[in-house]
């Protein structure tokens, strides 16, 4: 998987029409460019590349380092290449808030028209949903999903972009994931996450550092509800009030988490899981042992099963049987902090060369009037 540090800031406000409409017009040209030159399964892949994707954001004139550019770039291209999908041989689902959760109807839809096999249509719903419940279960960061889109091909190419937000830092983070890459959903299947802020405990059990973890948690949902549930019950133990919790004394004074800002909290995440409260849990926690899904990935996709399901299990299997999960923080891509000297990580000049050269190539080979190319590939010069 791609690695580094991206910025992006959550945008407030709207895309002005002018720009939006320029960004249609310039994205349909340089679809139809880029499918002549390369097919449409390559155009797929490019959009499942972190780097390229930003590049044709920035192409499009959106602001290179805005939340907003992975939600309008991805309108702007759904809309430029409306009625002409059958041609290019590119479809694209989903969208931003309410769009998002419509992704899977609309694979279905163009999976209708274009007389796709059921079980290829299928497919394409499965691991667009799975896209979306790992990036929110498996993948704990702190960041909500409220954009989910999936780019596919006739062939069967498949890309998802999607991305979610945190409140608390007010930031943005962009999962990628490409057909290809994602042979196993459960075990490194991003092809990129693009971050500003790295979490410095994230619950991370798409690692392959996790594999005991999940290997563990399919085991548990295959024994006894009751025995699970006893586990459970010892986890409990160990949960403290966050009155309660104390970072440090100085002197006379207590300080505790409710009293501090910015200070980094140092206990584990089990001591602030209050499971007591939780009648929900036990029954989805009931459900899995009865239909004992044997596989992690089944386990994951079973309806009802979300973030605090899987916490709970990683929880125990850590706890109780010491496999512990990785905790670190799966987002690693840049485009703002690669630097000539090396930090965090020298710049892939071969990449970013052929991104820009595949770019210039497809902005000379569209049909936008010279000024205007001009513009672009000044931008793209500079």
């Amino acid at each position: 998987m791609y690695r580094g540090v991206a910025t992006f800031t959550l945008d407030t406000g709207r895309c002005p029409p002018w720009l939006f409409e320029r960004m249609v017009k310039l994205g349909r040209e340089m679809t139809r460019v880029l499918v002549e030159e390369y097919g449409p399964d390559e155009y797929i892949k490019r959009i499942a590349d972190p780097v390229w994707f930003q590049s044709l954001g920035t192409v499009l004139a959106f602001d290179w380092n805005a939340s907003g550019l992975t939600t309008i770039l991805t309108a702007a291209l759904k809309e430029g290449i409306r009625g002409q999908e059958r041609e290019l041989g590119i479809f694209i689902a989903g969208g931003k808030g309410k769009t998002s959760r419509k992704t899977p109807d609309q694979i279905h839809e163009w999976g209708e028209r274009l007389s796709l096999a059921p079980s290829h249509v299928n497919n394409l719903e499965y691991n667009s949903r799975m896209a979306a419940k790992v990036d929110s279960s498996l993948v704990q960061d702190g960041y909500q999903l409220y954009h989910h889109s999936f780019f596919f091909s006739r062939n069967g190419a498949w890309a998802v972009v999607q991305q979610g937000m945190n409140q608390n830092n007010q930031t943005a983070r962009r999962y990628h994931w490409f057909s290809e890459s994602a042979k196993d959903l459960v075990c490194e299947p991003h092809s990129g996450i693009s971050s500003q802020v790295f979490g410095k405990r994230v619950m991370n059990l798409v690692s392959k550092d996790s594999a005991k973890t999940r290997a563990l948690s399919t085991e548990m949902v295959q024994g006894s509800y009751d025995t699970l549930l006893k586990d459970i019950q010892l986890l409990r133990k160990h949960y403290t009030p966050v009155s309660r919790v104390v970072l440090f004394r100085k002197g006379a004074d207590t300080l505790t988490l409710a009293a501090l800002d910015g200070v980094e909290f140092k206990h584990h995440s089990v001591e602030l899981e209050d499971f007591s409260k939780s009648k929900y849990l036990e029954k989805i926690l009931s459900k899995v042992s009865y239909e004992q899904p044997d596989t992690y990935e089944k386990l994951v996709a079973t309806e009802g099963v979300g973030p605090k399901t899987i916490r709970a299990l990683s929880l125990v299997a850590e706890i109780i049987y010491g496999a512990s999960p990785s905790y670190e923080d799966p987002a690693r891509y840049s485009f703002a902090h690669g630097g000539k000297d090396a930090t965090p990580y020298p710049v892939d000049r071969a990449t970013y060369d052929q991104t820009i050269s595949v770019l210039q190539n497809a902005v000379r080979r569209t049909r936008l009037a010279p000024p205007e190319k001009d513009k672009i590939l000044r931008r793209l010069y500079g």
